[in-house]
């Protein structure tokens, strides 16, 4: 047995004019969720907020100071927005060893338990923010005369859209009958 591959067998690139022939798949965007969009939108402002620092301190030699905090605040965003698109996927990180080796109605009970206990604590999550917002009041950004409490409104809006994804996985969970975590082949693809 020979280790070289069949070249019959591989994917043809090459006409036998001798051009290169290759068609991209149709992209298709609409499984896309609305959060993915927010945190592209998110993106692509930090990313032409870094652009703008780095033009202005290496192009102009003259540096404007509000880009840093901004760039910090717009990551901040791009993370609470983006963790929710894993929320919605259930690919955070879990562990499933144990599920291998448990009764299946043992499996379900602790599948509903952690479903119940992500949902509490996004819904706590989104609380405490509330709080600790109502705490800052009119609490300004250093540089910037701008509310601190715009940061924690959208980090608010992510936790909160955290635990709306974690009730629809868990719907699905039970509609299901099983989570990712006895079958992690499983996808979410019921949108």
């Amino acid at each position: 047995m020979s280790n070289t591959p069949d070249l019959d067998a591989m994917p043809k690139v090459m006409g036998d004019d001798g051009q290169f022939h290759a068609v991209d798949e149709e992209v298709d965007l609409s499984g896309t969720p609305l959060e993915a969009w927010v945190a592209l939108a998110f993106f692509w402002l930090l990313g032409a907020t870094v652009f703008y620092q780095f033009f202005t301190r290496y192009v102009l030699n003259n540096s404007a100071s509000w880009t840093e905090e901004i760039a910090r605040y717009l990551l901040i965003a791009v993370v609470f927005t983006g963790a929710t698109i894993g929320v919605a996927k259930n690919n955070h990180i879990q562990v499933d060893f144990f599920y291998k080796f448990m009764p299946n109605c043992f499996s379900k009970i602790m599948n509903t338990l952690v479903d119940i206990m992500r949902i509490a604590f996004f819904a706590a999550a989104t609380l405490l923010t509330g709080q600790m917002m109502e705490k800052l009041g009119s609490y300004k950004m250093t540089i910037i005369d701008l509310p601190m409490n715009l940061v924690y409104g959208v980090v608010m809006a992510g936790f909160a859209a955290m635990c709306l994804r974690a009730i629809w996985v868990m719907r699905i969970h039970l509609q299901r009958g099983y989570s990712v975590l006895q079958r992690p082949e499983s996808e979410m693809t019921d949108r």
